[in-house]
């Protein structure tokens, strides 16, 4: 078990927090990261592991929301766009421009020249930080992409968003881990039973899902950063909001790479909304889908699955149709959106992604609605504007609590990288060099990991077999990024379980190993059983 984690719960009951944040999510975590580097006392919890619902089941795009312009939301438009430019400049390594290719059918509800004059305005109201859009006839579609299918087409065009080279949890999961290098309390798996007033603090009664110990956390603040389960929370701790969620389920399929395409193939689907297929190194992401749902908990369904099917067979023209025996792993989560007012009565189709915070002031209470990856920086800084009305002291306001470590600390790091030779050690499994994942994943903190290389060649062993991830890797995340489940490393801190089979993994000659690294000898068994038992029925 993380002894990191289990410091952290030793601490939870101890110690008076400024603030308390209930959720890990990227909701949860810009909010920790921009608090704790700010000078707040920063406890964090989710009930299952950082990352564990919508915000590791997204698309990996960070999009300025062009289809709200359909809806004439110019004012969001213009905002999205302004937060993806500022997220790719603060993460260059990370957030990265792709091309969407994108393909008009006949007897679409707008013709295909007519779309492509609003991705000139899109590219207008981003400021013309990306590539120029471009107009593309039929015959020029089938030349550039042969994989499509242009028996239907009537036209289409090519624009610039961006997307997140990695997956989008272990983006999530690099601002937990800067909130805890800044102070903050963090612990997963740790469930908020209920919040009430003692005086002019919180008390929150907590349990740990681990070992079941119950135990209560003393904060000034509470922020309810629990993404689609916001309002449940809400409704425990006696909270009264302006707004409210809606959920769209949303699933996505990853098989084997079905196009050369370094771009996103976009289309409409059957059902008249977005339907993208991503390139993933040596996969393909599918999807998504968008289906109103009443409870966040929801699972893939064999419908949701002959949707993207369906879909992805008809748009392309494939050497043979995909079935769901070539789906490797599956996405599903739900996209909370916030509305106003009470009830559950909206055209929720047109509902978009904006977040809104609702705050009690008098009982110095916040929660965060709605929000998208794009716009986590504002968050961020929203939330601590807030805080600091509450009158929590916030000594180092003005500190940037984002972004990449500078150029002098990744001069260090490449320098270093190449006196040992790091990008000779690149497996063969990986789609790219060492050094550029070693940055992009880990920042400064790889500058460590090299120096155990040095000391150690052995340490660049790749361990698992099929997997990219070296033994360093996985000495470095069990000694630093809590993974308490073997399903939160394979899931979320690297994305093993995205891109290999079940099977495969179970299958791959290190794993054992790597639950000893993990989890220790006496746990590794167990632990490794555990996911089985957890993943049997996927």
């Amino acid at each position: 078990m993380s002894s990191l984690r289990e410091n952290n719960i030793q601490k939870l009951p101890n110690e008076l927090f400024d603030v308390l944040i209930i959720g890990g999510g990227i909701n949860g975590a810009v909010s920790a990261a921009a608090l704790a580097a700010k000078g707040v006392k920063v406890a964090l919890i989710d009930r299952g592991d950082f990352a564990g619902a919508t915000s590791s089941n997204s698309s990996n795009l960070a999009w300025g929301g062009i289809k709200y312009l359909e809806n004439h939301e110019y004012f969001l438009v213009n905002q999205l766009c302004k937060s993806r430019n500022h997220l790719m400049r603060s993460y260059p390594s990370t957030v990265k421009e792709i091309r969407f290719f994108t393909s008009i059918q006949k007897g679409f509800r707008f013709p295909p020249f007519f779309i492509y004059l609003g991705t000139l305005v899109y590219w207008f109201m981003g400021r013309f930080f990306t590539r120029l859009p471009r107009y593309i006839n039929t015959r020029k579609i089938k030349r550039l992409e042969s994989v499509v299918n242009t028996s239907n087409i009537g036209g289409g065009f090519e624009y610039s968003d961006s997307f997140l080279l990695d997956n989008d949890a272990r983006f999530v999961f690099n601002f937990i881990r800067s909130s805890m290098s800044y102070g903050c309390i963090a612990a997963n798996y740790v469930r908020s039973e209920e919040s009430t007033r003692e005086g002019d603090l919180w008390v929150t009664k907590s349990k740990d899902e681990i070992s079941n110990r119950n135990f209560e956390i003393r904060s000034k603040v509470i922020i309810n950063a629990a993404g689609p389960f916001v309002d449940s929370i809400n409704v425990i701790n006696n909270q009264n909001t302006k707004h409210h969620h809606l959920f769209s389920k949303g699933i996505h399929l990853i098989v084997d790479k079905i196009t050369d395409s370094n771009k996103v193939l976009t289309f409409f689907a059957d059902d008249g909304r977005l339907f993208f297929i991503i390139p993933m190194g040596p996969k393909t992401c599918i999807g998504t889908t968008d289906t109103q749902v009443e409870h966040p908990d929801t699972k893939v369904t064999e419908e949701d699955r002959q949707f993207i099917l369906d879909n992805v067979n008809k748009l392309l023209l494939l050497d043979k149709p995909l079935t769901k025996d070539d789906v490797i792993a599956e996405r599903c989560g739900v996209r909370p959106l916030a509305i106003k007012g009470t009830n559950g009565e909206a055209d929720w189709v047109q509902l978009s992604r904006k977040h809104s915070i609702d705050s009690n002031h008098e009982e110095k209470y916040l929660s965060i609605f709605g929000g998208k990856l794009t716009d986590c920086i504002n968050v961020g800084n929203e939330i601590a504007s807030l805080v600091k009305e509450f009158g929590i002291k916030l000594p180092y306001a003005d500190y940037k609590w984002y972004g990449e470590a500078d150029d002098t600390v990744k001069s260090e790091f490449l320098h270093r990288a190449m006196l040992i030779k790091l990008d000779d050690m690149t497996p063969s499994t990986s789609t790219e060099p060492l050094s550029t994942r070693f940055w992009r994943r880990y920042g400064r903190n790889a500058i460590n990991m090299l120096e155990k290389i040095r000391e150690n060649p052995d340490k660049a062993e790749l361990l698992i077999e099929g997997s990219e991830y070296l033994r360093v890797e996985i000495e470095h995340t069990a000694e630093h990024e809590m993974v308490t489940k073997l399903e939160d490393f394979l899931r979320r801190r690297s994305k093993i379980s995205l891109v290999l089979r079940r099977e495969d993994i179970l299958s791959a000659s290190g794993l054992k190993e790597a639950c000893v690294i993990l989890f220790g000898k006496h746990q590794a068994e167990y632990k490794l059983q555990e996911y089985i038992d957890s993943t049997s029925d996927h």
